[in-house]
């Protein structure tokens, strides 16, 4: 697994726009073949803070991601309500192990 998380700073007022076009890219982005989990978090104490958590099945997964639709539409459409780059950082799985991601 790889585990992506991306950290968004979205200007105050574009939060509803931003979250909109978010949900609907995550809900189609977790139908992909090469995506375990595509999660949307917001932070509580300062909500124009956001996070994706994507989980991949593969390294290569990622790329195969950002050549879709969704994420282009998605992209392009919160480009402008960014209120500073986004970042991101990579994780490697530990625990549990990947073929139990599931299982509780």
């Amino acid at each position: 697994m790889l585990i992506v998380h991306v950290q968004i700073h979205v200007k105050p007022d574009r939060i509803e726009d931003f979250i909109r076009a978010s949900k609907e890219n995550a809900s189609h982005s977790i139908q992909e073949p090469g995506i375990e989990r595509f999660d949307l978090l917001q932070q509580k104490d300062d909500p124009s803070r956001f996070v994706l958590v994507e989980i991949y099945r593969s390294d290569d997964a990622p790329s195969k991601h950002r050549e879709t639709a969704h994420y282009a539409k998605w992209r392009d459409a919160v480009a402008d309500m960014m209120a500073e780059p986004r970042s991101r950082a990579e994780f490697r799985n530990l625990h549990p192990a990947d073929e139990n991601w599931n299982k509780r």
